[in-house]
């Protein structure tokens, strides 16, 4: 079947992917985002439904004091006798860690350490009854664990430390046909980032290196596909798949916001032995694969918040107060009372969002707020993070409520725009955010049809080569009293997430 790269658009990085019979398991990164890793599954290894969160409860992922692109760094997902495991770095809280499920769906148990320093921790199950415990330390930091326990059975070691290239990390350990394979990401996380491999006769080495490394780059290309990395094999029947993260820019420069998402390449074994990936070691947006296409329903464009959970595309900015957010105060409506904290502030303001997956969208939501002082406000965000971010909102501005356009670049944050709104538009208010690639367009009025641009915004102020950081934009609704709680709530009646 012919596919579609990315197969996980948005802001899906460092996947991880196993599989139980004819299923496959693909987990991500999180970061400052609650419920944290997002599980999917898929029956093609190309459409892929999220069926869950592996860490859901706060007691799992602390994340109260996470600064933006921290918290949940490059998840494994492995399975093992009927148990999956899923292995990760908080790296706000207490570092390495293995959780257990029968299902993979949950839930999930709680922590068990792993006192093995680095990032990006693996596991391998020798045939042997061994497990290898593999995180990145200046290079692939290895150790035998108790897999019960978590404890370390063996003084960890710097097993191959890459081919040279900077920040060697994301490290694999596979035994496949009789030898022991270890994969590595380097270059860094931009558009230097590539996968390297070597190979052995013992997991602790000596290591032989590909002498094709890298095995996947797209390094100084012109391949509309950038920093391909950090990638995660698995077999489906005779054929080799391998999962790994890339970016997009948006066309207009050569600046992302989508964040990195999930791509997907079958690969071959060459005569070295060694995989042979895409052409010559790069892919394309549309590839052909040896599986029979299984497809998935589709996120739902609409929400009507009539359900008694949100569903699984949401997230919470850290761990949530409970107090903040309802969906059955006001049947139909999701209501949020803002608190005292800011977007600017590294906090867990009333804030529910989900990710912009492609260049060209369009946000919307219909709100009924009514603010009673000038610092109240409640509307719609385009967050990148703490320092980045767009909103348009309406708030009361000298005794009249307005419907406002905010854009906040690192030290500098404008309220652009403001119109008052007509009375009928106070209590039922929609407002919109498009997204055109390189720019934003919000506007707002008193239905869907017949909607008055406020302003626009440029996108590439959200982007990661202009405000940092490893995450991608959310749409979100939001209220904040800015320093003091808001006396009156707001009530999202629906959201709508319309392709372009």
């Amino acid at each position: 079947m012919k596919y579609k790269n990315p197969v996980l658009p948005g802001f899906y990085p460092d996947p991880s992917v196993c599989r139980v019979e004819n299923d496959f398991y693909l987990v991500t990164s999180s970061f400052e985002y609650f419920p944290g890793v997002p599980v999917f599954h898929s029956r093609d290894l190309v459409n892929w439904k999220q069926i869950g969160h592996v860490l859901d409860r706060e007691s799992q992922l602390p994340l109260r004091k996470a600064e933006c692109f921290s918290g949940i760094f490059a998840p494994t997902i492995r399975y093992h006798e009927g148990i999956f495991y899923m292995t990760t770095t908080n790296t706000s809280g207490i570092g390495n860690f293995i959780v257990t499920a029968k299902s993979p769906e949950g839930p999930w148990s709680e922590p068990m350490i792993v006192k093995q320093e680095g990032i990006d921790p693996s596991l391998l199950f020798d045939n042997d009854g061994k497990v290898y415990y593999t995180t990145a330390a200046g290079g692939a930091l290895q150790s035998e664990i108790d897999i019960k326990t978590g404890k370390l059975l063996t003084e960890p070691k710097v097993v191959w430390k890459g081919t040279g290239g900077r920040y060697p990390e994301a490290p694999h350990l596979y035994f496949i046909n009789g030898r022991y394979y270890l994969m590595l990401a380097e270059g860094g996380s931009g558009y230097e980032h590539m996968v390297t491999m070597a190979r052995s006769q013992s997991p602790w080495g000596p290591f032989e290196p590909c002498p094709r490394n890298p095995v996947l780059s797209h390094r100084s290309t012109p391949n509309p596909i950038r920093a391909t990395g950090h990638a995660d094999l698995v077999k489906a029947g005779d054929s080799w798949f391998m999962v790994f993260l890339g970016v997009r820019t948006h066309g207009y420069d050569d600046t992302h916001n989508l964040g990195r998402e999930t791509f997907l390449s079958p690969f071959t074994w060459g005569e070295d032995g060694f995989p042979v990936v895409g052409n010559n070691g790069m892919v394309s947006e549309e590839m052909e694969a040896p599986l029979e296409s299984v497809p998935v329903s589709e996120e739902p464009a609409r929400d009507d918040f009539d359900k008694d959970k949100l569903d699984f595309c949401w997230n919470y900015l850290r761990n949530p107060d409970p107090e903040l957010y309802s969906l059955t105060d006001r049947q139909g409506f999701l209501r949020l009372k803002g608190s005292k904290d800011t977007l600017d502030d590294i906090a867990s303001p009333a804030w529910i969002g989900r990710r912009q997956r492609h260049h060209k969208v369009k946000a919307m939501a219909c709100v009924e707020f009514s603010p009673e002082n000038d610092n109240e406000e409640g509307g719609l965000c385009v967050r990148k993070n703490e320092n980045h971010h767009y909103e348009i909102f309406i708030s009361q501005r000298n005794g009249k409520i307005s419907v406002i356009l905010r854009k906040r670049i690192a030290d500098l944050r404008v309220e652009e725009t403001c119109a008052e709104l007509p009375e009928d538009a106070c209590k039922r208010c929609v407002l919109s955010v498009e997204a055109h690639g390189d720019k934003y367009i919000f506007s707002y009025g008193s239905s869907e049809k017949g909607l008055k641009v406020l302003g626009k915004a440029e996108a590439r102020y959200l982007s990661s080569e202009v405000a940092g950081g490893f995450t991608g934009v959310y749409f979100a609704m939001y209220s904040t009293g800015n320093g003091k709680p808001c006396k009156n709530p707001a009530d999202f009646d629906w959201f709508e997430y319309m392709r372009g």
